[in-house]
């Protein structure tokens, strides 16, 4: 049965990367949670998604350019203003903490496409082994240059290349350099990539597929999982007939 991954959670209903969004997507029966890790001035690991805190707390500035404690001032629920009370930005060691005991695999996205925070690779590494961690632990970035050096530092982690482009040879690329799994959008999961994907024994996890009709789709194609901003329609579709 293909996996069901939420995307930041269960954004679709609650604040994206919050504490709420993860706890609800453990409630709603979810094998992982897809997040994003980024650093900040002080070298402390978080969650959120965009290289910049604009859009989901409504104030402004790089979050590399704030410290834990001034990050977890602001408010995580721009989107939901109102709704949910307040919801700060989380550590990632109080999402470890969250999900520690819960047999999920909690797939984390280094956000390295414009700053690559590589001070970051060796603490990520340490955190996931003090959580042991290690086995239910996904990798990935769209920057596979942070991918090949996280395989360096932690050679027993899971990872995968996560990808926007219409690539041509996903399959033999991903297997070159021992990647066990690609992340394609889903519209550039082709029957073709699918194919060669499949030829070359790679896991494929699309993203991010919330309508019923795509879903089904990745389904038919043999998607492993999915990464999704609707975990609950997932499961509808996964379980039934």
């Amino acid at each position: 049965m293909i996996k069901n991954i939420a995307h930041r959670g269960f954004c679709s209903r609650y604040p994206e990367n919050t504490l709420l969004a993860f706890q609800k997507a453990l409630e709603e029966g979810v094998d992982g949670i897809e997040t994003d890790v980024q650093l900040t001035r002080d070298g402390q690991i978080v969650l959120i998604h965009d290289e910049s805190v604009d859009r989901t707390t409504g104030a402004a500035g790089w979050v590399r350019d704030y410290s834990l404690e001034e990050l977890q001032e602001l408010d995580a629920s721009e989107k939901f203003a109102g709704q949910f009370g307040f919801q700060r930005i989380p550590s990632l060691r109080e999402y470890f903490e969250l999900v520690k005991d819960h047999p999920i695999v909690s797939n984390i996205e280094m956000k390295t496409g414009v700053f690559e925070y590589r001070e970051m690779e060796p603490l990520l590494v340490d955190m996931i082994r003090e959580y042991g961690l290690q086995d239910r632990v996904l990798i990935t970035s769209f920057n596979h240059f942070t991918i090949l050096r996280m395989k360096g530092l932690a050679p027993e982690l899971r990872y995968g290349f996560l990808a926007y482009d219409w690539r041509i040879d996903a399959g033999e690329y991903t297997r070159h350099y021992g990647i066990p799994c690609y992340h394609p959008d889903y519209h550039n999961l082709t029957e073709r990539v699918a194919e060669d994907l499949h030829n070359h024994g790679i896991e494929i996890n699309p993203y991010t597929v919330d309508d019923p009709d795509d879903i089904r789709d990745m389904i038919r194609k043999g998607a492993n999982s999915v990464i999704t901003n609707c975990p609950d329609v997932v499961n509808r579709i996964r379980f039934e007939g």
